[in-house]
């Protein structure tokens, strides 16, 4: 009898365990999904191929799984020569999860590419080999290419991760030469007493599959011949003497999921686990009884799920990882299709041309557009389809991720189902997940697009509660705005909410005793981040650039471009410099809009029907949000109020008093001209100690 309630008190400490283990991978995954959210990119880029001297432009889009991105607020790249060396730093503010920039390819530039590392501080906090990587091809003239012989690398891959004795597996393989491009090959599958077991050959871009049933007591290796005549030898990885596979095969609205284990008594198999996630959300989780049987056959539906890569594992009784599988869902509910129009055509040199785009009501749009030369082809492997809900989440180079979208045909299906197979994809790591693990956040997201930052420093300076530092800044426009920052004991000193392009100089004047402050140095920065590697190990899996009537065209331009170059420095005059004072852009709208006690003054100006930010804002106060120093603008109750140095701010519209909620229904695009009065504005009754 107690030997009885012994071994139930165990069963039943088992089953606790087991399920406690479940809620903390439940709770963990959760944990992962709220407070560590995964940011992805796509850029699109006007053109797939650059001569030097042109200027590289692109646009970037920041998501989120399948949401947009309102994490990160800059959006930094990072250019390297083909040598890896740094070229540039630069740094793009984020609106609506978007930001675009430019590069220009130097003159003399002699690479065949340039390499482009792009990301936002908090994907530093992750895995760096999700931070987005592209090559970009440079035309340069025709020389003799040095002639390097390819060298053929074979991977294997068992579906599932693991090859077990007496169960029969899919092993896929993948062939790329030392470029990371798809070679093909054949050959046969021999154990180690060199008795044949299969042959096999590649289907698609270098990969394709072939099945095994490993034995006790043997070994496998493939012996393949390539398309160059090469041979060689690749070994199977050894089999596992005790275990369960895992094998899924994608279907139209479902994934048949086939379980099996070895038929050794092993409590560990007895009872399993299967749970599948998707963009960091649990999706599926069910539990395998295999006491009376060795195999199961799953259906797991997906026609409710996004698209994307849906993440399968299959784990022990105790919560262990056994297998795991990912494969690809695609409902294709990322498409709409917006209706173009050309209601002006002008093939005039210089000719005006309007083109107009027509997007659904319910669709939200944020769209780019590049208008090249049609005889250059644009870079079709990459799209937005496959950054998004491809490339970006899994490991290793993918050749011509675009081909996978488009086509819904079975053979692509399959061929994509091959680099499922063939990529790793590992951003959870279970044994952490378990432990109760988190990642270690040594960059948290920015909450600012830029802030004046420093430190007061020197033998001389004594500090103290009541030192301030008086800032004028200045912008390449001539306008200014008076900071007054309060310095702290340690003399450091900051502020928030400041944002400008380009540069500005600063003017400052240290308040408090002269006498002791005399000595004292100041040091600025823009509080960006900056922490690029001067020089990185590129990848050898290069962009190629194999299409030659394009090539020999863009050398063409090249070569023309040149001739042009030499002959206007050979035909250029002396220089004559010719000074002016001419009004900025802002002067001439301040002089159209504004009259008496609201015309100069003491401000700030934005051009609205000329600021790109317009576009992605909902109304005028999420315009100016972060764009006045001190000015805070809340939402709290639907009405926005606004609050600066204490007080609030008089509003006006067209220079009449106005009400919040007035200012708030007026659409942003019937607004031309905004102007933001620092305190006091003495055009308001009272003083107008809150500005305007």
């Amino acid at each position: 009898m107690n030997k009885m309630l012994a071994v139930l008190g165990f069963c039943t400490l088992l089953s606790f365990s087991s399920s406690t283990k479940a809620q903390v991978l439940d709770s963990m995954m959760d944990v992962y999904a709220n407070r560590y959210p995964q940011e992805k990119i796509h850029i699109q880029f006007d053109k797939g191929a650059y001569n030097k001297g042109e200027t590289i432009w692109y646009k970037a889009y920041l998501m989120t799984g399948i949401d947009l991105s309102f994490i990160s607020k800059n959006f930094y790249v990072d250019w390297y020569d083909a040598s890896g060396t740094l070229l540039m730093h630069s740094v793009a503010p984020l609106f609506q999860a978007t930001a675009s920039g430019s590069f220009e390819v130097p003159t003399n530039y002699s690479g065949k590419t340039l390499q482009l590392r792009a990301y936002t501080r908090w994907m530093l906090n992750f895995d760096t080999v999700f931070l987005y990587q592209r090559s970009i091809p440079v035309i340069q003239p025709q020389v003799k290419a040095n002639i390097i012989l390819p060298k053929t690398q074979v991977y294997l891959f068992p579906e599932g991760g693991n090859l077990v004795e007496g169960l029969n597996s899919r092993v896929a393989f993948k062939a790329t030469d030392q470029f990371g491009n798809p070679v093909y090959i054949k050959g046969a599958i021999k154990n180690n007493h060199q008795a044949l077991v299969d042959s096999f050959l590649t289907e698609h871009d270098g990969m394709g599959s072939f099945s095994v049933e490993p034995k006790a007591g043997e070994t496998y290796q493939i012996n393949w011949l390539d398309e160059n005549g090469q041979t060689g030898t690749t070994a199977l990885p050894a089999a596992l003497p005790n275990g369960a596979t895992l094998s899924v095969q994608p279907a139209s609205d479902k994934a048949i999921v086939f379980v099996e284990r070895t038929a050794k008594d092993d409590p560990l198999y007895k009872t399993m686990y299967l749970m599948a996630q998707m963009n960091q959300q649990l999706v599926y989780k069910s539990r395998i009884n295999f006491s009376a049987k060795t195999s199961v056959v799953a259906d797991l539906p997906t026609t409710e799920l996004p698209t994307g890569i849906l993440q399968i594992t299959l784990f022990n009784a105790n919560w262990q990882p056994v297998a795991e599988r990912i494969v690809f869902v695609n409902n294709e509910n990322y498409i709409f299709n917006p209706r173009i129009s050309t209601p002006l055509v002008n093939l005039d040199k210089r000719g005006k041309n309007t083109i107009e785009f027509f997007v659904s009501d319910t669709a939200f749009a944020n769209m780019s557009i590049a208008v090249t030369d049609a005889d250059v082809p644009v870079d079709d492997k990459h799209s937005i389809y496959s950054d998004f809900l491809l490339s970006d989440d899994i490991k290793g180079k993918v050749h011509n991720p675009a081909y996978y979208f488009s086509s819904d045909a079975d053979s692509v299906t399959h061929h994509l189902d091959l680099v499922m197979m063939t990529n790793g994809w590992r951003r959870y790591n279970w044994s952490d997940l378990a432990a109760q693990k988190v990642p270690n956040i040594k960059f948290p997201p920015e909450t600012n697009y830029l802030k004046i930052e420093g430190k007061v420093y020197g033998s001389n300076y004594t500090g103290g509660e009541s030192s301030f530092l008086n800032v004028i800044v200045q912008g390449k426009d001539s306008s200014k705005q008076f900071l007054l920052l309060p310095v702290h004991k340690d003399g450091s000193f900051e502020q928030d909410g400041v944002f400008f392009y380009d540069t500005v100089k600063l003017f400052y004047m240290l308040n408090g005793k002269r006498s002791g402050n005399s000595g004292a140095v100041v040091s600025f920065s823009n509080g960006l981040f900056n922490l690029q590697p001067r020089y990185v190990n590129i990848s050898s899996s290069l962009t190629n650039w194999t299409d030659s009537m394009a090539l020999r065209r863009m050398q063409y331009f090249m070569e023309e471009q040149e001739r042009l170059r030499k002959l206007m420095a050979s035909a250029t005059l002396q220089e004559v410099t010719v000074r002016a004072k001419v009004k900025s852009a802002l002067q001439v709208l301040d002089e159209k809009y504004a009259t008496g006690l609201f015309s100069g003054g003491d401000s700030y100006g934005f051009d609205v029907m000329d600021d790109p930010r317009a576009n992605g804002a909902l109304d005028v106060f999420t315009y100016l949000q972060g764009q006045v120093a001190g000015l805070q603008i809340n939402y709290g109750g639907g009405t926005p109020t606004l609050t600066w140095r204490g007080s609030t701010p008089d509003l006006y519209l067209d220079e009449s008093p106005a009400q919040p909620d007035m200012i708030q229904s007026l659409p942003i695009t019937d607004i031309a001209y905004i102007k933001v009065f620092r305190p006091p504005f003495f055009g308001s009754m009272g003083g107008g100690s809150g500005g305007a």
